[in-house]
This record gives C-alpha cells, sequence and structure tokens, in this order.
C-alpha cells in the first residue's frame, strides 16, 4: 500500500487504534528535529507545542496592531481637536504640518490647493498645478502610496525633492469636487508602498478637507 492509502485508511477508520490500542506505544517516528526517534505520542505533544507557539505569535502580532492602531487614534484624535479649534486657514496649515512632522513622524508635507480663497495671502499652497496632476487627483478613489517618480509631486518637498524615495498622495474634496492634494514624502522608499492600509490617510484627507472648508467659508 502506498503512504496516501495508510493515511486514507486510518483517517476512514478510526476505531483502528481502539482495536489496537498497543500499537501505539510500540510506534515511533523520527524526531522533527533529528536526532531520535520518539513515540508517537510525544510526536503529538511536539505538534501540540509548536502549534501553540504559533497561536502565541499569531495573539502578539494582534496585539502589537491593536497597540499600533490605538496610537494612531489618539494622534487623529489630538489631530481633530487641532483642526476644530483653528479659525484661520493658516492656523490650519500651522497645525497640519506641526502634527504630521512632529507626532506622525512624518518628515517632509506639502499641501496645494487648486484655487486661492480671496482674503488669503500668495502662499506656496497655491503654488499652480498642472492640469495631468489636478486629473490624477480628480481620479484617486484612495489615497497613492508609493515612487514620487512620474508625478511631478516631488518638488513640492523644495530643497528635500531628490531624497524622497516614496510618498503618500491624498486628494482633498469639497462637496465632490477634488480642491487640491497633500502630499507627505519620506526617504524610506518603505514608508509608503504599493499595498499598505490606507484609512488613515483617508480620514486625513477628510479632516483637512472639512477644515479648510470651514475657514475658508465653503460649503462640504
Amino acid at each position: 500500500m502506498s503512504a496516501e492509502a495508510v493515511a486514507q485508511y486510518l483517517q476512514a477508520n478510526p476505531q483502528f487504534f481502539e482495536q489496537y490500542a498497543d500499537l501505539l506505544a510500540e510506534i515511533f517516528v523520527p524526531h522533527p528535529h533529528g536526532g531520535r526517534t520518539i513515540s508517537l505520542s510525544e510526536r503529538q505533544m511536539l505538534t501540540l507545542r509548536e502549534k501553540n507557539k504559533q497561536l502565541e505569535r499569531k495573539l502578539a502580532e494582534l496585539l502589537a496592531f491593536g497597540e499600533e492602531n490605538d496610537a494612531i487614534s489618539e494622534k487623529m484624535h489630538r489631530l481633530s481637536v487641532g483642526l476644530i479649534a483653528a479659525e484661520t486657514f493658516q492656523a490650519v496649515i500651522h497645525l497640519l504640518n506641526f502634527h504630521l512632522r512632529d507626532d506622525f513622524a512624518i518628515p517632509h508635507v506639502a499641501l496645494r490647493l487648486w484655487d486661492k480663497p480671496a482674503g488669503v495671502e500668495d502662499l506656496p499652497e497655491f503654488t499652480a498645478v498642472s492640469e495631468e496632476l489636478q486629473v490624477f487627483a480628480e481620479t484617486l478613489t484612495k489615497p497613492y502610496c508609493g515612487s514620487t517618480s512620474g508625478f511631478g509631486t516631488a518638488s513640492w518637498f523644495g530643497e528635500h525633492a531628490e531624497h524622497i524615495r516614496s510618498q503618500a498622495l491624498i486628494a482633498l474634496r469639497n462637496g465632490g469636487g477634488t480642491i487640491g492634494m497633500i502630499a507627505l514624502g519620506s526617504e524610506d522608499i518603505r514608508r509608503f508602498y504599493a499595498d499598505m492600509g490606507t484609512l488613515y490617510l483617508e480620514r486625513l484627507g477628510e479632516l483637512v478637507s472639512a477644515a479648510l472648508a470651514r475657514v475658508t467659508h465653503t460649503a462640504l
């Protein structure tokens, strides 16, 4: 009989070891880490211990993810409170830069808005953006994360442009239309990558869009 046939037979006939109970004590199998043979019961214990270790590692990972999410939620809360308290456009920009750089440890932050509201002075945030990039922002259904290549957004980071290796681009929307975009940059190519989760980045975009709409007196 083949090994597969034996395995299928034992699975289909669990009463086999009831009829030959003594056989369990007489069967020895190779130790999973080599060196000697062990009984079936000892092998089963080793298997259970390994499964237990795997479960412990999974639990540790889940706890670490939970703690990380709690920390990010706290940071988002602090940013939200700050944006709610901000009464001017300049205050919103200052708070956004401060929290993203100092609280979220994002080294490079840039914001571009397509139109300058009345009563607001000329600022880097209103520097002209190409039509192609505006169209790209309009098509974003979720934040883009990845390389800066081909977007023209690296220049937004000024003297640090040539050192940026990864970025996140978040569209800002007002009443369904796109009004601008936030760019987050890092020298670490692994900081923003294609398959990373974007939930908090999406929330960041919504928060900033609402804050800008309020201080520029536009309806969201």
